[in-house]
């Protein structure tokens, strides 16, 4: 009997340390991704846009390129488990060509705790995203 109470601390132990663990690692979420504006290459194209998202040096992925269009809505959202407050949260806009991609630009912030909505004047227009960090 005595056993089974000492296991019961112990395993209380473990999980009391596993939740500020948790607590202090934050995670972030990128989502609601949304262009205006966007210009394509120099003989007037429409842009097919996609994006690349970064948190810190975790590369979270891209999103598939949206054929002809200035006004993008991607549907996709990125999770980054080991990002956190004070690192770098990056989201590149390019366009889709037959041989080389062109960067269209770049959206860098600091991520802060909270809920927040970000707006990026680019050079070949406006960006848009929200994130959340725990």
């Amino acid at each position: 009997m005595a056993v089974f109470k000492v296991l019961r601390l112990v395993s209380l132990a473990v999980l009391m340390l596993v939740s500020q663990l948790d607590s202090a690692s934050a995670a972030v979420r990128v989502f609601g991704l949304h262009a205006r504006d966007l210009t394509g290459d120099a003989a007037g194209n429409k842009p097919d846009p996609y994006l690349k998202v970064w948190c810190g040096s975790s590369f979270g992925g891209q999103t598939s390129f949206i054929k002809d269009t200035a006004h993008p809505i991607w549907n996709k959202e990125f999770y980054f488990p080991h990002c956190g407050a004070n690192q770098n949260l990056r989201v590149e806009v390019w366009d889709k060509d037959l041989k080389y991609d062109d960067r269209l630009g770049v959206c860098s912030k600091l991520v802060r705790k909270g809920s927040f909505g970000v707006n990026c004047y680019l050079k070949k227009g406006t960006m848009f995203y929200n994130y959340e960090a725990k």
